[in-house]
């Protein structure tokens, strides 16, 4: 998608980053930590109906900056002994043991125990941990796409597993592939499933307008308090967008 420069703007005491983009509609987002907020303009509009454009949403600005302001956050991984770790959706304590052979991770009660070999680095331990992270993600799609895909209509011909910085899932309607993201695997499992159905509707609907908040409605009627429940669970110091 082409863009162009980065434009700033102040509206009611708010800092507004504005991006140029090949789109047809304005989109607005608000990012964690700090609650920095973003514009995705169309080439051609002018600066005073972006303006106009915020000062609509200031409410659900103000309330999104509080939300993050509030939430809890997730510090980087050393991967010892006694460091808390998250699996869908509950918190629990590694248990790190250095033992000689293949690595191995498995969840006991509320612990999740790793062995590594001796003298194993923090990023060889983060390395066993994700893997182990995206095998069990991996296992839970394709139930997923079993009960979805007739339900919704539609096939999705290739998934991919990955860590994203801004998005919880991206798909290419095209092409019917779906990408979600790997943190999903740190969330309760109907986030998963809330995610995977938000790609698979936008292969029939590419805007989140109201024809796409009336076929999520049809398909899964609760998803708004799924999103939420998402976007409440703890955060890395990264920018989300979803």
């Amino acid at each position: 998608m082409q863009t162009i420069g980065m434009e700033n703007m102040e509206v009611s005491g708010l800092s507004i980053e504005i991006v140029r983009k090949n789109i047809k509609s304005l989109r607005l987002a608000v990012y964690p930590p700090a609650g920095r907020i973003r514009v995705a303009a169309p080439f051609g509009i002018d600066n005073e109906v972006v303006r106009l454009f915020v000062i609509s949403r200031l409410d659900w600005i103000k309330k999104q900056r509080k939300r993050f302001l509030e939430q809890d956050r997730q510090s980087d991984r050393e991967i010892v002994d006694g460091e808390s770790v998250y699996y869908h959706g509950r918190r629990y304590r590694l248990q790190v043991v250095e033992k000689t052979g293949n690595p191995t991770v498995k969840v006991r009660h509320r612990h999740i125990g790793i062995q590594v070999p001796p003298g194993s680095d923090t990023d060889y331990r983060n390395r066993v941990l994700t893997n182990w992270y995206r095998r069990q993600l991996r296992q839970q799609i394709p139930q997923l796409l079993e009960k979805w895909e007739p339900l919704v209509g539609v096939k999705v011909e290739q998934w991919k597993i990955k860590q994203m910085k801004t998005k919880w899932g991206t798909c290419n309607a095209k092409v019917g592939r779906v990408w979600l993201n790997l943190e999903l695997v740190k969330k309760p499992p109907q986030c998963l499933e809330y995610v995977l159905v938000h790609e698979m509707v936008h292969f029939l609907e590419r805007h989140h307008n109201d024809r796409f908040s009336a076929m999520m409605d049809q398909f899964l009627p609760q998803w708004r308090s799924i999103r939420d429940e998402l976007n409440r669970f703890i955060l890395k110091d990264e920018e989300w967008e979803y």
